[in-house]
């Protein structure tokens, strides 16, 4: 995930302030690996994921953590609850949210020229632009045992953000729906597709709850 130098909805906070620019004046986040000198957003860099968890560190400006935490995720995440990318600070993670590029243009597609000897994820990315990006606050997660995915714990705070801008109902709705059709073309592969299918239905109700408004009507 890159950040612009524009001027989005919230200020930079003073921790990624400091993170270097790019040549194109784009604010370098501490994740972010290097190609012959030069940042590539799409990369993580190397021992990123591991550092990150091993330390505690905000993966995007490379502080230490505190107690609350948030991962930048999206709808498909939301659904099932797992990502591939560590957590940052709730600010840092907002800031990301208004001033990505990826996350604030929903017409904009992966580049798929990727460096030689790139690593894919762990877990099933969903290559499309989901419209909509999640900030995901949480007191505690977990990793899974052997992999670099992350098991989200229940929020304490959920927000849906769309072209730099808290999403709309209708928009998180539309988004949160598009990656439960996604999540149910891998559940027709699993082994147990019924089985899947049935778990797939729960999660994504589940995570129904969670959509602007509906959180904090049920406090």
């Amino acid at each position: 995930m890159s950040t612009t130098q524009s001027t989005p909805a919230l200020p930079v906070p003073t921790r990624l302030a400091r993170r270097p620019l790019d040549k194109h004046g784009r604010l370098v986040p501490w994740f972010v690996g290097y190609v012959d000198g030069q940042p590539d957003h799409r990369l993580v860099r190397p021992g990123g994921i591991r550092d990150a968890v091993r330390f505690g560190l905000c993966f995007l400006c490379g502080d230490v953590l505190g107690s609350y935490q948030t991962f930048v995720i999206g709808p498909m995440c939301a659904i099932n609850r797992v990502t591939a990318e560590p957590p940052a600070h709730r600010d840092c993670a907002e800031y990301a949210a208004v001033a990505c590029p990826f996350l604030t243009h929903p017409h904009m597609r992966r580049r798929p020229d990727l460096p030689e000897h790139t690593v894919v994820p762990d877990g099933e990315m969903d290559p499309r632009n989901p419209g909509c990006c999640v900030t995901w606050t949480v007191r505690s997660w977990s990793q899974k045992r052997g992999m670099q995915l992350f098991d989200l714990g229940e929020p304490t705070q959920v927000d849906w953000w769309r072209e730099g801008r808290p999403a709309t109902y209708t928009e998180a709705l539309d988004a949160l729906v598009s990656g439960h059709e996604a999540l149910k073309e891998i559940a027709d592969q699993d082994e147990r597709p019924l089985r899947a299918a049935a778990d797939l239905e729960d999660q994504y109700w589940k995570a129904t709850n969670y959509l602007p408004g509906n959180m904090a009507a049920r406090r």
